[in-house]
Formats: C-alpha cells, sequence, structure tokens
C-alpha cells in the first residue's frame, strides 16, 4: 500500500497541528466520519524552523484511531537530519515522511532510510528554493509526492502566496503521472482549485478547517471546490 492506493483522485488533508489538542481524538473522529483519507502531522525541530511542534508520542496517541477508522497519518519532517526520526515515527504510527530539500546533503540516503523503515516518502522545498530543481531531486531520488510550500514553512495562519501557482505548474510538468504534487499553506476554497488546476493532487488545510465551528462542512466544501 502506497500513496497511489491512498489518493481517491485528490485529498484533502486536515492539519492536525491546527486541531484542538484539547480534543484531537473527538477532532480525528468528526473528520474520518466527514470522509478523510489522510491526514497531515507536522513535526518541527526547534532549528530547522523555529516553533518545536508534534512529535512521535502525539502521533502514537492518535495513529491507531485513524488507522482503525481507514486512513494514513502523512508526517512533514521539518527537521535538521530527518533520517533520525524515521524509526520513531514508524514505530509511533505513520504512514509517510516527508522531508525537505533544504535539509538533506544526501537526498538518495535519506529516502532509502524511510523505505527501510517501511515509510512512504516524500520531498518538499521552501518558497525561495527553485522549483525545477526540487523536481529534477525527488525525481532522481524517486520519491512518491513533492511537497509545494506554499507558505514559509513552521508556522500556520500564514496566506497563501500566489507565486505557488507557478511554482506548482513548474512541478507537474516535470514529474510523472504516477508521482503526486502535494501543497500545504493557505489552502481554501478562495484558491485551491487553482492549486488543483495547477497540478496539485494534495492538499494540506489547516485554519480553513480547524478554524471554523463545523469540521465536516469546512472539510467538505474545500472538497466541492475540487469537484
Amino acid at each position: 500500500m502506497g500513496w497511489n492506493d491512498w489518493i481517491r483522485t485528490v485529498e484533502v488533508e486536515p492539519s492536525l497541528y491546527v486541531a484542538d489538542f484539547s480534543g484531537l481524538g473527538e477532532q480525528s473522529e468528526t473528520l474520518l466520519h466527514a470522509g478523510v483519507r489522510i491526514f497531515h502531522f507536522d513535526v518541527g525541530d526547534g532549528h530547522f524552523v523555529e516553533p518545536i511542534r508534534m512529535g512521535p508520542i502525539v502521533l502514537q496517541s492518535i495513529s491507531g484511531l485513524i488507522h482503525d477508522g481507514g486512513a494514513y497519518v502523512d508526517c512533514h519532517l521539518m527537521t535538521e537530519t530527518p533520517e533520525k526520526y524515521f524509526a520513531a515515527i514508524a514505530d509511533a504510527g505513520g504512514d509517510s515522511v516527508t522531508v525537505h530539500y533544504e535539509a538533506c546533503d544526501d537526498l538518495p540516503a535519506v529516502v532509502r532510510a524511510a523505505r527501510a523503515n517501511q515509510l512512504q516518502v516524500g520531498l518538499a522545498f521552501k518558497p525561495e528554493t527553485s522549483a525545477a530543481y526540487a523536481a529534477h531531486a525527488g525525481l532522481n531520488s524517486h520519491v512518491d509526492i513533492v511537497l509545494c510550500m506554499s507558505i514559509e514553512p513552521g508556522y500556520s495562519g500564514q496566506e497563501f502566496m500566489p507565486e505557488a501557482i507557478d511554482r506548482i505548474r513548474t512541478v507537474r510538468a516535470l514529474l510523472p503521472r504516477g508521482m503526486h504534487v502535494q501543497v500545504d499553506g493557505g489552502i481554501g476554497p478562495e484558491n485551491i482549485r487553482a492549486a488543483h488546476d495547477a497540478g496539485a493532487t494534495l492538499f494540506v488545510a489547516g485554519s480553513s478547517i480547524f478554524g471554523r465551528e463545523d469540521l465536516p462542512r469546512a472539510y467538505r466544501r474545500l472538497v466541492q471546490e475540487l469537484a
């Protein structure tokens, strides 16, 4: 099982970092019932990005419920030396890890380490990084997805960068059909369709879901924009 098995043409991924942690399980279960297939789980080490974000202990507390609901956990590692977290992520129930182009001196070795831990693997790149360089690196390293950041990584609540549309288009043109393009940052009803038209099939959504009172309605609105 891998990304091509998980994706139903397109997927909206609620970003758990923006959830109410006092009701993380309840909110996750609500979204599972609404049809969520993939949850996004951010890890920040306080070095690659300033905030220290969720780690394997939180992941372990929620992954069983998510898997029991027929869904998967996509872990975005905003960390230096991401490979040192792979075993812990796998043991805690992560299904895929996405590492940053800027954090990997030997990307093929990092990809091999992820696969050795039975993890799917993606490659993310920051807004200032060349989309073409990142796409070629992902292609040559045989990753499963390429993540185009549409904000500066590390902080939720930022506005979508309109120039990300051209970066998505560039990446999509350079990758084979079986390698999916993900977009993360500021995704909402007003821009998700444009990101899809540019070539993205995976959409990480934080505030536009967890910032709303009715989580299922917020999720379904984004899905409907892609119909």
